[in-house]
């Protein structure tokens, strides 16, 4: 698919072919579309265990469950654990001066190993790495890692999975995969092949462009240019919105599908 319809096709799907494997290669694409993703500093702050649902014993399971993800969690085949690396700023600073010497940082943006050594390590990164776990770090961390899973679900959408961000309790998973203790839980990515149609019933309602995002100043939103909008609904990443006429019906045979309340 082209990037842009990929972008519009992805929805977080909540009924998956519980019984239908994920190749694992088409995990390993996921994984190295975040692997990829922008991160300051150069710094991994993404990490994350892939767990086979069917690995998973009845009652470990049923602890990861929370009131509004249980049969998310339940039907996905896969579930890839996501987690904060509060160390990922431990070796920034050689980490920076590979990309001086590979030529993604130069000089013509002031950019040296002196200039890592003696400004960067010692005022920005050391400050950050001592404190790793406070709020302003975290956030930080969060938002590359974010920005990664992000590029991990498109990747799944191109690949013809679906795909669903869930909250988990990250106790019980804990005693499974075994994470180190300065890694902070975030999500569950949930993945499998979609047991509801790709649409989901629809592209999900958002706010108009001029609510969310503005320009100059704050007030002042973004009007959309509506041959831009026409453009991007040909290239299908704006698509035809929730609810789709036939959704109902398709909830009600999922349900009569898995044995579920109507």
């Amino acid at each position: 698919m082209e990037f842009k319809e990929v972008v519009g096709r992805r929805r977080s799907i909540r009924y998956f072919q519980s019984w239908r494997r994920v190749e694992r290669e088409k995990i390993q694409t996921m994984l190295e579309a975040a692997r990829l993703a922008s991160c300051a500093v150069n710094a991994t702050f993404l990490k994350a265990i892939v767990v086979e649902r069917s690995q998973l014993d009845r009652q470990t399971l049923d602890a990861l469950k929370t009131p509004v993800s249980a049969l998310n969690i339940e039907l996905a085949p896969v579930h890839i654990y996501t987690y904060i690396d509060t160390q990922a700023f431990v070796g920034a600073q050689g980490r920076l001066r590979t990309l001086v010497d590979v030529g993604a940082l130069n000089a013509t943006h002031g950019w040296s190993h002196k200039f890592v050594d003696e400004f960067v390590w010692p005022n920005i990164l050391k400050p950050l790495a001592d404190n790793a776990t406070q709020a302003q770090t975290v956030a930080a961390a969060a938002s590359d890692a974010g920005n990664a899973i992000c590029q991990a679900m498109l990747a799944g959408v191109d690949e013809g999975l679906g795909v669903c961000l869930s909250a988990f309790v990250p106790d019980p998973i804990k005693k499974v995969v075994n994470p180190p203790d300065h890694w902070l839980p975030l999500w569950v990515l949930l993945v499998g092949y979609p047991a509801e149609s790709w649409e989901g019933g629809g592209q999900r309602p958002r706010p108009p462009l001029d609510e969310q995002f503005f320009e100059g100043k704050y007030g002042n939103g973004f009007k959309a240019d509506p041959a831009v909008t026409e453009r991007l609904k040909a290239a299908k990443m704006i698509q035809a919105p929730a609810p789709l006429p036939w959704r109902k019906q398709e909830i009600q045979a999922l349900a009569r599908m898995f044995g579920l309340p109507e």
